[in-house]
């Protein structure tokens, strides 16, 4: 878990240097505004992780549905926040950015928690769940560390 925090600090202080220096949200000569968002999109950063995730998620998605319509339903839920969340941070001004990180870390709380429970009622195997708690680990350090940093 340090070192999940360590790599999230690191992260976040890239990602918004980034910000303030221009490297990525703000048009540079030659460019557009839609480029210059469009390339931070896909560059490597939260947006990015939580993704990997959710895609990881899909085939614990349906072995949970299966035992359990509704956890299942609230666990896309919140997994579908975390990402939508983080994308609306990167288009608001700091105020809304921070509440908007602050929700995708609360959202990414929950899927961690949902998929704990899964695991406590032998959903799913303990191992799949723990391997993305890691992951939602570190997209909730980078999400609160890049919220108080706005």
């Amino acid at each position: 878990m340090a070192l999940a925090l360590a790599l999230a600090l690191a992260l976040a202080d890239v990602y918004l240097s980034s910000l303030v220096l221009g490297l990525g949200l703000g048009p540079t000569r030659g460019e557009t505004q839609t480029q210059s968002k469009e390339s931070l999109m896909e560059d490597k950063n939260v947006y990015d992780r939580a993704r990997r995730v959710v895609r990881e998620l899909v085939p614990l998605l349906h072995a949970i549905r299966e035992c359990d319509k509704s956890l299942a339903d609230q666990l896309k839920r919140a997994a579908q926040s975390v990402v939508l969340n983080i994308a609306e941070a990167r288009g608001n001004d700091a105020g809304n950015a921070r509440a908007r990180f602050s929700t995708a870390c609360g959202s990414a709380k929950e899927v961690r928690a949902a998929l704990n429970l899964a695991s406590d009622w032998g959903y799913i195997e303990a191992h799949r769940a723990t391997h993305l708690d890691e992951k939602l680990d570190e997209v909730c350090a980078i999400t609160w560390c890049l919220g108080r940093k706005l």
